[in-house]
This record gives C-alpha cells, sequence and structure tokens, in this order.
C-alpha cells in the first residue's frame, strides 16, 4: 500500500463529503469537523455510489436503500447491507489530501 496525493483539504468542506478517483478506484473523503476519513465508494449492498449519500456524523448513507456505514471502521450501521466497506487511512501534507491505497 502507498499514499496516492487525490486533492486539497480545502475541496472538502465540514460535513461534507468528495469523491475522487484513484487508479481506477473511487474514494470518498469525508470532513467530519475538520477530520478527514476516506471510504470504499461503492455499497456493497447493490453496488451504488455512495458519494451522493448523506454524511451525518460518522456514518454515510447509500442514497439507493439506505445502508449506512460508519466511516471510521467501515462498519455496517443500517441494513440491507451486511457486508463492510473499505476504509483508507488518510494523511495531510501542507493543504494535500494522501490517502493509503
Amino acid at each position: 500500500m502507498a499514499f496516492v496525493k487525490v486533492g486539497k483539504v480545502s475541496e472538502v468542506e465540514p460535513g461534507k463529503s468528495k469523491v475522487y478517483e484513484i487508479e481506477d478506484r473511487a474514494v470518498v473523503v469525508c470532513n467530519v469537523s475538520g477530520n478527514l476519513y476516506a471510504v470504499d465508494d461503492i455499497c456493497p449492498h447493490d453496488e451504488g455510489s455512495l458519494d451522493a449519500g448523506d454524511l451525518d456524523g460518522f456514518e454515510i448513507e447509500c442514497p439507493r436503500h439506505m445502508a449506512r456505514f460508519d466511516i471510521r471502521t467501515g462498519e455496517v450501521k443500517a441494513l440491507p447491507a451486511v457486508v463492510p466497506i473499505d476504509v483508507f487511512e488518510v494523511r495531510i501534507e501542507g493543504d494535500d489530501i494522501e490517502v493509503d491505497l
């Protein structure tokens, strides 16, 4: 695994998320109170995109069937999903967001 620059801290406002394409993979970077978290953009329930879902605290909701996931651990918080999502370590270098893929 290696850290890859994905964008700028200023691109992801607090309480919001932004999707980045990294090495043929879509990753959602979420900003919760100034802390950044990165998760896979694909809901394992039906392969819907999570980036259009609501971010509520540390949970992101799939807009298709309302499955919810903890962005810190990937843990499923609400059905119909039963498989967790991948999470990735994030680090900040200056204003750059880097994700460990």
